[in-house]
């Protein structure tokens, strides 16, 4: 007996998680058994590539990482085990607002800032603080099984991504598509940059509407009311506008005014924008500090005045208020206000509040100078814009083909909707941490160098005098480039390298609806921009369908807690994937996740669903001991199995026992469902077919009804026995290769047990993932019937009170010629606890009987009927049959659903319409029998 590790002698009796899933997950990575080699030019490789949506460097696993990565990797696995030379990249992301933030806040447990250690300490620590902590999600991702290829893990600050994202940024330049202008943009004074719309998080709270007078210059006691949520803005005030058809104040138009607390003189201006319904018709205009004011103010070439600073305190063109907080000078204008006599009234008023996603603080509208990407606007050597190649990427092209399929489908959409009406790409935040932009202001000429190398001098007028910017790209830019910048672009020669050609367009994008905008969307557009300037290998035009990031996007539903709440801190309602993990063990939590996921459907986490996927773990390992005992008890008795049979799917002659037959028909048939189904993204349905075949048909059957043709006795028939014995191994063999992408610890430490710590590859990951031959259905029918007489002979054993251990006989009116009964009494009467089995002609009446379309069958016990449950559970069944025979009806006199449905489904009601005919008629009569 082999004892190295893996073997079956050191299987221990209780199955636990914890003993077993450290250690192989250690055993991958050290291995490198996911590492993918990049195929020789020319090799068919059939690449399946997926990139991992990096999680941030400062994040640890959560539910929805565990989801996620769950999803993916099944996806991996199963398609790795297809044969497909399979890669999976994982990498983790720089997140430059959040990971400052952080580094901020310990630097605050110190005494000190970022501004007095200056912005090169300040980033040096900050590459200190991802060297001690930034491993940690890594870390959970290698705990949990991630196969991915270690090999290939990135940073997105990495030097080679790097210049790539200074090379993207340069040339984006030089075609007229990046530019900086100032322009009203989401501010965190708290995190103190610009931040994207999707950044900004709304929720609606109750405030107030105040309105103001504005006094009319040259009309002595004439105002003009406005109506305004923030008060404290009206300090920067340049004019007023209102409907131009508003006749309220046609009077007024081209009027001054005298701006409150202030003293200058704005006009009156009209503008189609102001809509005289909404408060009193009269809006103030802040062009620096609101997004429709600035564009009012932009068609009338009015000043924009800044009244606030970076940290939301008022400066110093708020005169008397400047050095203020926000909010307190809020409550200030309103007392002067007040005491001029110039506030009027104040109504309640429910406001979409914009909160910075990361720290909760409320953004600022705020005037600004920023970096953009015009992506509406074509190259300066003409072409498609950006936006209407990733507009393309999704729409079917000549041949009536989707460059990019989003499934669910109703994403597509989404996504549409968003591309065409996106603005240009505001991508600088006013950050140290992150890629610098690689530009330098001139001190002498006012002018710009963008350059792919660090310049000495202006480009425009030679001044050594330059500054670079000081801003940094949004994390979105430099992640947004992934997908080819991870595969080797920019090359020096403009053609591919053997990775772009191996292994772009990636095959598939497993992502979080969340970042639809955020990532996907960047990908495709920046993928298919740069993509169009790569030839193919062989020297064509890359048509649009090869630049795209990925074939597929499958976009995965949302994890939520038991009441189907969303998950969140302050609920306090946040599950921890590592302790449930240490808990139940990865397998259980894994299965869970995937039972549950159907695409588009939320998630509602149960632990107790979980508990249950332990419990079917400890099933699998405790038949996996029954089989090894038995294995151990064959060599004993001078019989083996020869190790070349396994590895491949069950096939049994046809004059085998019905269970062999039966369960290498299963096991084809449930191949084939669970193949389709992850091709299909229907992972509940993959999770609980394997589920129901190996606790159901396995287990409780198969498993019970060799016991009976495992004979080691001398004097058996050692070659029925072998055939048993071989045909149970190789469908556990089956079963686990089957399970494995789903629950890849536990049926790794079997199959190697199985093998006795010498199978055939060093993973059950490299081995072959089952593939189901067409099957008749002839004997799962015939096995169908036996399963339906023992469960009958069972339900009536119950109802009759008959003992647990008490053998019986039964009789057995066959209504069809042809029933599988008497050929496997010795089944029915194992499973059943039978002693005979008679047929009839028909049964007594009054009997005890189970009746189905196909026979009746009553137990024989002397054991007086409860006539009153008996009568009971007969009331019962008809109401069920009748109920289903309405339905049944229904439905077959819809012309709609006859026109519309398959007819196999079709076919398959008539037959049930059929059947229940006779089961009511059956029932009816046991009941008149009863008396």
């Amino acid at each position: 007996m082999n004892d190295q590790p893996g073997s079956r002698a050191e299987l221990p009796r209780q199955y636990d998680p914890a003993s077993i899933e450290e250690r192989w997950a250690q055993f991958w990575v050290s291995e490198g058994l996911f590492d993918v080699k990049t195929p020789p030019p020319g090799a068919d490789a059939h690449a399946f590539t997926v990139l991992l949506p990096p999680p941030n460097v400062t994040g640890n696993l959560h539910m929805g990482h565990m989801f996620e990565h769950t999803e993916t990797d099944i996806l991996v696995r199963w398609r790795r085990m297809l044969g497909h030379l399979t890669l999976w990249v994982p990498g983790t992301d720089h997140a430059g607002i959040a990971t400052q933030m952080l580094v901020e806040r310990q630097l605050a447990t110190e005494g000190t800032t970022r501004q007095k250690l200056g912005r090169a300490a300040f980033v040096e620590r900050v590459w200190q603080w991802r060297a001690h902590y930034g491993g940690a999600i890594l870390s959970s991702m290698k705990r949990i099984g991630d196969t991915v290829d270690w090999s290939r893990e990135y940073f997105t600050m990495d030097d080679n991504l790097s210049h790539a994202v200074r090379e993207a940024f340069v040339r984006l330049h030089e075609q007229g598509l990046i530019y900086r202008g100032a322009y009203i943009v989401n501010w965190c004074p708290r995190c103190q940059t610009a931040i994207s719309d999707l950044e900004v998080a709304h929720e609606e709270q109750r405030g107030k509407l105040w309105e103001i007078r504005y006094p009319v210059v040259g009309a002595p006691g004439e105002f003009l009311t406005v109506a305004t949520t923030r008060p404290e803005t009206m300090l920067g005030d340049v004019a007023v506008a209102v409907n131009p058809l508003d006749e309220r104040y046609t009077h007024l138009h081209g009027k001054m005014l005298t701006l409150p607390l202030v003293g200058r003189e704005i006009p009156v201006i009209v503008d189609d924008w102001v809509k005289s319904d909404f408060g009193t018709g009269a809006v103030k205009v802040t062009p620096a500090h609101d997004p429709n004011d600035f564009a009012i103010g932009q068609r009338h070439n009015l000043p924009s005045i800044t009244v606030m600073d970076e940290t939301g305190h008022m400066n110093v063109e708020a005169g008397a208020y400047a050095g203020l907080d926000r909010y307190v000078a809020r409550k200030k204008v309103l007392e002067d206000l007040e005491a001029q006599g110039l506030l009027g009234a104040a109504r309640d008023h429910v406001n979409a509040i914009g909160y910075c996603a990361r720290c909760q603080t409320v953004v600022e509208p705020r005037l600004s100078t920023q970096w953009f990407v015009a992506v509406n606007k074509p190259a300066r050597e003409g072409g498609p814009t950006i936006a209407s190649l990733a507009i393309a990427a999704v729409q079917p092209d000549a041949s009536g083909q989707k460059p990019i399929r989003f499934t669910p489908e109703n994403n597509e959409k989404v996504y549409l909707d968003w591309m065409t009406n996106i603005y240009d790409w505001c991508i600088s935040r006013q950050l140290w941490w992150g890629h610098r932009i690689p530009a330098w202001h001139c001190a002498t000429c006012r002018k710009i160098t963008v350059a792919r190398e660090d310049p000495t001098a202006c480009a425009h007028c030679g001044s050594a005098e330059i500054t670079q910017e000081t801003d940094v790209l949004d994390t979105w830019f430099s992640s947004g480039l992934l997908p080819v910048t991870v595969f080797g672009w920019p090359t020096p020669d403009g053609l591919p390298t053997p990775d772009l050609t191996a292994f772009y367009p990636t095959s598939l994008l497993v992502t979080g609806f969340d970042i639809l905008f955020f990532w996907v969307a960047r990908m495709i557009m920046l993928g298919c921009w740069f993509m169009q300037d790569i030839p193919m290998p062989n020297g064509s035009q890359r048509p649009l369908a090869e630049t795209v990031p990925f074939r597929e996007v499958y976009i995965h539903a949302l994890v939520r807690d038991a009441d189907r709440q969303k998950m969140s801190k302050t609920k306090g309602n946040v599950i921890d994937p590592v302790t449930i993990v240490e808990k139940y063990g990865t397998d259980a939590v894994r299965f869970t996740l995937a039972s549950m996921a159907s695409p588009g459907t939320d998630i509602a986490f149960n632990e107790a669903r979980t508990e249950g996927y332990r419990a079917f773990a400890n099933k699998i390992w405790n038949a996996a001991r029954f089989i090894f005992m038995n294995v151990e008890r064959a060599r004993e008795a001078g019989i083996t199995v020869d190790a070349g049979m396994l590895g491949h799917m069950p096939s049994v002659p046809p004059y085998a026992p019905i269970e062999a037959r039966w369960i290498a028909a299963r096991i084809h048939s449930v191949a084939n469902e669970v193949n389709t189904a992850l091709g299909e993204y229907r992972f509940h349905e993959a999770a609980n077919t394997v589920y129901q075949f190996f606790w159901g048909d396995f287990c409780d059957w198969y498993l019970e009804i060799v016991k009976l043709r495992l004979d080691f006795s001398e004097t058996a028939d050692k070659a029925y026995t072998r055939a048993a014995l071989t045909t149970l191994l190789q469908t556990f063999e089956t079963a686990l290769r089957m399970l494995s992408p789903i629950m890849p610890f536990l049926t790794e430490e079997l199959w190697h047990a199985l093998f006795n710590g010498e199978p055939p590859a060093k993973s059950i990951a490299l081995s072959r993932y089952p593939q189901g031959d067409p099957q008749t259905g002839t004997v799962e029918a015939a096995f169908a019937l036996l399963q339906e007489l023992i469960v009958a002979v069972r339900g009536l054993r119950k109802d009759m009170g008959v003992e647990e251990k008490l053998s019986v006989p039964i009789r057995i009116h066959a209504l069809q010629s042809g029933l599988p009964f008497a050929a496997n009494l010795e089944i029915i009467q194992r499973l059943a606890r039978v002693t005979d089995v008679e047929s009839v002609a028909a049964l007594p009446e009054g009997a005890a009987v189970r009746s189905t379309p196909q026979f009746d069958v009553q137990v024989i016990y002397e054991k007086k009927v409860d006539t009153i449950a008996e009568r009971e559970r007969l009331n019962k069944e008809m109401v069920r049959y009748e109920k289903e025979q309405t339905n049944a009806a229904r439905q077959l006199g819809n012309e709609a659903f006859l026109a519309k449905a398959p007819a196999p489904v079709v076919e398959g009601i008539r037959r049930r319409a059929a059947e229940l005919v006779v089961l009511i008629e059956k029932t009816r009569k046991a009941l008149e029998d009863l008396g």
